[in-house]
């Protein structure tokens, strides 16, 4: 296997062109795991790490750009506030040595569907800039990002450089179903994001699908009955109803870490759960301004 160093991103770039078969590597979270269990071997390691440009975090246009190599950490601690969905996420992935070197750039660039990262990146409409040397960079809405079960819209010599998101405009949740309640990888995960601006929820599924999913029509609902005028407590009827949908855009299976109709059920109640704290959120605030 050869390790590929360069010297900076335009250098790793060009490796990239050169050495389409080379496996990029940040933090090491997933890839390492990966040869340590002998469940993939590439023909080479591309190593990011020289690359400071991708340990920025930048605002631009009222929006945050989280370079690629950003860790988990720096996250939590600086955009707590501001993207609190992503945050609450950030906090549930590993032990604290992961989340000093995993990165959300590596959940993108892996995508698994239980990259603890993607439901709070759907929820939030985030956009992933990616670049090659040849054609320069792209901006990928999260929709389009997703392809297959560990598959991305990547092209063969394109590297993930940052991800984009606006500043919550109102409160988020983030949700997870795990064995235990860190250091484990989900059975299946929520984030919802609320947006009194445009009157609009964002949702996001984990682990109940090949790909990280959204609940569309449960968005739709929300966007049609939550009271935004008048924000009294939701009624059990909508919070029953939302958690149905969610479960129903699920595209679960039976696996050794839970059953399609466990994970269709959690999702039900998460849904319920995280929809329920972040409109208290938005009602709390209301009745304070």
């Amino acid at each position: 296997m050869d390790f590929l160093h360069p010297e900076n991103w335009a250098d790793a770039l060009a490796l990239r062109a050169e050495r389409p078969d080379a496996k990029p590597i940040q933090g090491g979270t997933d890839v390492m795991v990966e040869l340590n269990f002998d469940r993939g071997r590439p023909a080479a390691l591309l190593d990011l790490n020289p690359c400071r440009e991708l340990f920025e975090i930048e605002e631009a246009d009222g929006r945050i750009r989280i370079g690629a190599g950003v860790p988990y950490v720096r996250i939590i601690r600086k955009l707590g506030n501001r993207l609190p969905a992503l945050a609450q996420a950030s906090r549930t992935v590993g032990s604290p040595q992961i989340r000093n070197r995993g990165t959300v750039g590596g959940n993108l660039g892996g995508a698994s569907p239980a990259g603890d990262a993607h439901p709070a990146l759907l929820a939030a409409n985030a956009v992933v800039e990616v670049e090659s040397a040849a054609r320069g960079s792209r901006m990928i809405p999260i929709d389009d990002f997703y392809v297959w079960v560990k598959k991305n819209a990547l092209e063969a010599d394109e590297l993930i450089r940052a991800v984009w998101l606006e500043p919550a405009p109102g409160p988020q949740y983030f949700s997870k179903v795990g064995t235990r309640n860190a250091m484990v990888i989900a059975v299946c995960s929520f984030a919802v994001a609320l947006d009194p601006v445009t009157r609009t929820a964002g949702t996001g599924i984990g682990s109940a699908g090949p790909t990280p999913l959204r609940a569309r029509e449960a968005q739709d609902l929300l966007a049609e009955h939550l009271p935004w005028d008048n924000p009294v407590p939701l009624g059990e009827k909508l919070l029953r109803d939302f958690g149905a949908l969610v479960a129903e855009a699920a595209k679960p299976i039976d696996d050794v870490r839970g059953t399609a109709d466990y994970r269709k059920h959690a999702l039900s109640v998460m849904a319920r759960r995280t929809l329920g704290w972040a409109w208290n959120d938005f009602t709390a605030e209301r009745r304070a301004a």
